[in-house]
Order: C-alpha cells, then sequence, then structure tokens
C-alpha cells in the first residue's frame, strides 16, 4: 500500500512537473518568435536608413479604430500582434503626438493621410484630431489625403487634408448616424422565459430589447435628439473642412441615390461630381504625384515613414529628456466598469483605483485628469472609484474630468465629483439612471420536463436561482434597492452639480445628451479637448504655463517586467541593442504594439547605459522563479 501510494505521488509529480515544462518552453518559445520574426524581417528586407532625411513624407495611416487606450495585458498584445489574433488599434494620444512632433521637424516636408485600413473613430475623438490638424497646418506644411472606400469616419479623417484624392474604383458613402438594435420579446415569450427588469428612468432603455418588440416612443425621442445633435456636428465639422454650406452636404447625403444615377452608377464619379473629393487618382499615378511633392528614394518611389515608425524614432532621440517637476497625471479609464483588477481597456474598481492612488502619492504630480471613455457598468465599482476620487481631491490634488467619446451612466458616476467637468460637445453622456436585470428559466426548462423544488430555511434561499420564479416580495426588495441606487445617483449629482434633486431628476431619469445639451442642463462645466483640460488642471494647481504631462499607468507585474527585460536582453545579447536603438522603424518594433514599444527602448537604453558603465544586471529569469 506504501508503495503504490508513493507511485501515485510520483505520477502526480511528473505530470506536474511536466505540464510547468511545457508553460515555460510555451512562454519562452513566444519570446523567442518576436525576436525570431524580426531577425527574418532583416533578413530579407532590404538595408533601410535609420536616418530621417529632408523632405520625406510622413504617413498617417492610423490601423483599426481610434481609442483612447489599448485592450489587454502587455504580453496578450505581444502575443495577438505576432500571431494576428486580434483587432488593430490606434491610440489617440499616438495620433495627436505624432503631428505635435511633425510640426517643428523640418526633415518632414508634406503629410499624407492614408484612411485604408482604418475603421473610425468616435463623434467625440474628431474634435481632438482636428483641432491637432489645425495646429499642424500652421507650419505651413501641405496635406493630402488618399483612400480607397471612404465611410463617415475614413472620410472625416480625409477632409482634414488639403485635398482629398481618391482611388477611381472607391466611394465615399456618407450614411449619417444611426441606432438600431434587435428586440427579442416576443422570441422570449415564445421560449417562456420570465424577463424581470428592475429599473428607475422613463428613458432608462438598456434592457428594453428584452421586453419590447420596437423601440419605445421615450427612447425613440431622447435617440433623435442626441444624434441629430451629433449629426449637426459632423456635417458642420466636414462641410467646413471642404469649404461647402452644411446644406449642400447634408443634401448629398440625402440625395445620394439620384446623384449617384446621375453619375451612371459610378461612386467615384459622384464623389468628384459633388465637390467630397479633388482628384480621381490610381496609386501608381499617387505615388508620381507624391515624388514631385517630396523627395524620391532609391526605389523608384518617394521618402517616406509611417507615424509608428516615426513616433518611434522621435521617442527614441529623446530618451534622454528630464521630466518637469510640475506634472499632470493622465489617467485614462476605458471600457466598462466592472469590480476588481482589470486589464487595460476594462474599468476595474481595484485597479483603476490603484492608478488613482499611486497619482495621489507621487510628489510630481500636482494634479490629475481622469479621461473617461466609457457607457458605464456596476453601480458599485463607479461608487469604490469615486470614493477614491475624492479622496485625491481632498488631499489638495485638483481633479479634472476629460470625457471623451462616452461618459454616461457609471461613467457619468465616476466624473460628477471632479474639480470640473470637460467635454466635446459631441460626447455622449448623462443616463443617470439604474436597472436590475435577472432573467428566469423555469417555464422553459418545463416545457422539456426540468422542474425545480426544494426547500430553504428563509423566502430568500435561492430566490435568485436562474431556474425559479422570483418571489413577489423578493422582487419589491428588488424595486426598492434600485429605487435607492437612483436616489442616491441623484442625490450626488445633485451636492456635486449645485442643483435641486428635482432639476437633476428632470434632465436625469435615464436620458442621453450630447456634450453641448449636458453643459446647457448643468451636468458639464466646459466643452473643449483633453489638451484645454490638462491646461485648466495645470492653471488650478497654481502651474501656469510650466507643466509637463504624464499617463499614469499600471506598473507591469514580475512576470511581465521578467518578459520584457528579457526580450531586450536577447536582443543586447545578440548584438541588436545599439541597432534596435538607431532603427525603430525597422520591423522588429512593427510587430510591437506601440504602446510597449516605448518601455522596450527605455529597457534597451537603460541596458545599453549600464553596459558602459561596466555593470551588471540579471540576464534572465527562469519561470519558476517568478511568481505568477
Amino acid at each position: 500500500m506504501e508503495t503504490q501510494s508513493r507511485n501515485i505521488f510520483v505520477r502526480l509529480w511528473l505530470k506536474f512537473w511536466s505540464a510547468v515544462t511545457t508553460l515555460r518552453m510555451a512562454v519562452f518559445n513566444v519570446i523567442f518568435l518576436i525576436i525570431l520574426v524580426g531577425i527574418i524581417a532583416s533578413i530579407f528586407s532590404s538595408e533601410e536608413d535609420d536616418e530621417i532625411k529632408e523632405g520625406t513624407t510622413l504617413i498617417i495611416n492610423p490601423k483599426g479604430t481610434v481609442v483612447e487606450q489599448s485592450s489587454g495585458s502587455p504580453i496578450e498584445e505581444i502575443i495577438n500582434e505576432v500571431t494576428d489574433q486580434s483587432d488593430p488599434q490606434t491610440e489617440l494620444r499616438d495620433l495627436i503626438e505624432v503631428l505635435e512632433y511633425a510640426a517643428d521637424d523640418d526633415r518632414i516636408g508634406q503629410v499624407l493621410i492614408s484612411t485604408d485600413g482604418f475603421s473610425g473613430m468616435g463623434a467625440g475623438m474628431m474634435l481632438e484630431v482636428s483641432d491637432a490638424f489645425t495646429e499642424f497646418k500652421e507650419s505651413g506644411k501641405r496635406v493630402i489625403a488618399y483612400g480607397s472606400n471612404m465611410a463617415m469616419g475614413q472620410y472625416f479623417l480625409a477632409s482634414l487634408a488639403d485635398e482629398v484624392w481618391l482611388n477611381p474604383d472607391g466611394a465615399v458613402i456618407l450614411e449619417g448616424y444611426g441606432r438600431y438594435r434587435q428586440y427579442f420579446a416576443e422570441a422570449l415569450d415564445k421560449l417562456e422565459v420570465d424577463v424581470n427588469l428592475f429599473r428607475v428612468g422613463t428613458y432608462k432603455s438598456a434592457m428594453e430589447p428584452y421586453i419590447l418588440n420596437e423601440q419605445s416612443e421615450a427612447d425613440r425621442e431622447a435617440a433623435l435628439f442626441w444624434l441629430g445633435d451629433l449629426w449637426q456636428r459632423y456635417l458642420q465639422m466636414v462641410s467646413q473642412n471642404r469649404g461647402m454650406t452644411v446644406e449642400v452636404l447634408d443634401g448629398i447625403t440625402m440625395n445620394l441615390a439620384e446623384y449617384v444615377e446621375e453619375s451612371g452608377g459610378n461612386l467615384a464619379q459622384m464623389a468628384l461630381d459633388r465637390g467630397l473629393v479633388d482628384r480621381l487618382i490610381s496609386r501608381p499615378e499617387m505615388r508620381a504625384e507624391m515624388i514631385q511633392m517630396g523627395k524620391p528614394d532609391d526605389k523608384d518611389s518617394y521618402l517616406n515613414i509611417d507615424m509608428n515608425a516615426y513616433l518611434a524614432k522621435r521617442k527614441s532621440e529623446n530618451l534622454d529628456m528630464d521630466d518637469d517637476d510640475g506634472q499632470i497625471g493622465i489617467i485614462v479609464a476605458e471600457g466598462p466598469i466592472t469590480e476588481g483588477n482589470q486589464p487595460a481597456g476594462i474599468i476595474g474598481s481595484e485597479s483603476t483605483s490603484r492608478l488613482i492612488r499611486k497619482a495621489a502619492q507621487d510628489d510630481d504630480i500636482k494634479a490629475v485628469v481622469l479621461r473617461i471613455n466609457s457607457g458605464g457598468g456596476s453601480a458599485f465599482a463607479s461608487e469604490v472609484i469615486r470614493r477614491e476620487l475624492m479622496a485625491l481631491k481632498d488631499a489638495g490634488k485638483p481633479v479634472v474630468v476629460s470625457m471623451s467619446n462616452v461618459a454616461a451612466s457609471g461613467g457619468y458616476w465616476i466624473a460628477m465629483g471632479a474639480d470640473e467637468v470637460w467635454a466635446y460637445p459631441s460626447t455622449i453622456t448623462g443616463s443617470i439612471g439604474i436597472f436590475g436585470f435577472f432573467p428566469t428559466f423555469q417555464n422553459t426548462l418545463a416545457k422539456v420536463g426540468v422542474y425545480t423544488d426544494g426547500v430553504g430555511t428563509t423566502p430568500y434561499a435561492g430566490a435568485l436561482a436562474p431556474d425559479r420564479a422570483i418571489a413577489e416580495p423578493v422582487a419589491d426588495m428588488l424595486q426598492n434597492v434600485i429605487e435607492f441606487g437612483y436616489a442616491q445617483f441623484i442625490g450626488l449629482v445633485s451636492e456635486y452639480r449645485d442643483m435641486s434633486t428635482e432639476a437633476v431628476d428632470n434632465v436625469a431619469q435615464g436620458r442621453v445628451w450630447s456634450g453641448q445639451q449636458a453643459q446647457e442642463r448643468g451636468l458639464v462645466d466646459q466643452l473643449g479637448t483633453l489638451k484645454q483640460a490638462v491646461a485648466s488642471a495645470a492653471r488650478q494647481a497654481g502651474l501656469g504655463d510650466d507643466y509637463s504631462t504624464v499617463y499614469v499607468q499600471r506598473d507591469l507585474s514580475e512576470f511581465e517586467q521578467f518578459v520584457m527585460q528579457f526580450s531586450a536582453r536577447a536582443m543586447a545579447m545578440a548584438g541588436l541593442d545599439q541597432w534596435m536603438l538607431d532603427l525603430p522603424s525597422h520591423p522588429l518594433l512593427r510587430i510591437i504594439p506601440q504602446t510597449y514599444q516605448w518601455r522596450l527602448m527605455n529597457e534597451l537604453h537603460r541596458i545599453d547605459q549600464a553596459t558602459e558603465a561596466g555593470q551588471r544586471g540579471v540576464m534572465a529569469h527562469c519561470l519558476c522563479e517568478t511568481p505568477m
């Protein structure tokens, strides 16, 4: 028996050790793959000159959707990039920073906006990008846009250029803003699902698809109000960019079919005839034009650098710059609000609160701007974050909120107590309301002969089980909880916004507003960009114009630090460290997400300095030494 027990223990130990070995090999294989792809790309690509030459064209080519913060952890992003498993994202801050660098860079002669591969951006962010291009154009450098098929987001970006060029086989389709959802009430009735919805607010419509078969009149009224405001702002921005009237641009969108017919069904020709674009031009013709505008390279094309490579190059040139003592900390809160620790792209009560405390403890940070892009989520998590912000505020550091595309419901909950609340005119905000949603399936199960029965010591034992009907006392209790939450919500708004509870209730009830509409109703203080919100925070902290900004981000875990250090050490040992520092536009950097290129380059820079000083650090870590 003792021998048998020992054998079982040995087998379990061997299986455990085999699993650890497999995991270790997988991790190191991913790291090795990252390095190997870069080395292979170096071998098979032509030799690149790491210097940006005078007359170079900067290509603004955002990929995927523009976001405030890329989603996922560093390791997840690197793996997804290598395996091509994630939807591409471009951080708004990178897009803005590229234009700021290029405006003062004499080596950049002109800018080419490439809309192919770009999915779009939220209505709020359009103002931020528009202001950035306006400032860039003050440098006197020409901006050209080129694309194949342009929808709302792509065409807005293109309209910021001095000229818009379209592929002869392409199209420009401006379909307007819409909000359509599927409704499931009839289907749920047929399935005999009990939909238990508890809510406060005439306009709190998030769960309406589960209780109705069509949009309610209240939701239709509210949606048309804020959608119409956003659409008019889009028309105003684009028509101004293109030098036409709002009426002309609106007429094109309303009479699209008629104009396409007049152009013989040729969408590209229609866009040219109606002034949406300036030229129809093929890719080879576009390259020839860019050669004349800029400078030819040795590949029968024009000198150019894309935005990611340019940004990495400029940051590598500024690695030794010291930060100013007076800093404004920017904390990004993007995604649904939920409880606990969450990765980037999700607002976690613990992870976001930790960033707020980190800013509070940093003596160099004199004020904080919370950048919110969220439609809400957990009320509990929202309250946890709000209390952390109030603690920061009570500690004497000004707190300013800058709303991005959306800061509604829970997103507004965490915003309302700031010293100042900024929004874009097109920000979607408000939605001050509460709901609880508990579907139960006891009747659905009964149709196939499955029933639930049993006993409990109280009426509330198993009361929220999905296979049991919710008893009336429990339903009453839940409705009371929801009403208390709503009263708490509007009470806090009343306190922070200096409004009576009656006045708050009139603009609450779950109704959504645009930023402009919210300001008119006292829910927002100022309309403007993130840059303006940061400047306001600096003034409140007494910094004037003498300040810098820093994004407050979570510290990498020990495992993530290990991977970053391991990658940097491996490159250094392979003799690639100085090559990487000197050549940030190399393909190896292109496979690493922009957010982590900077951290990796800093690690390489640190290793390089340590080597010069004769110092030695840890070359690598074993997985078994790194806590998970």
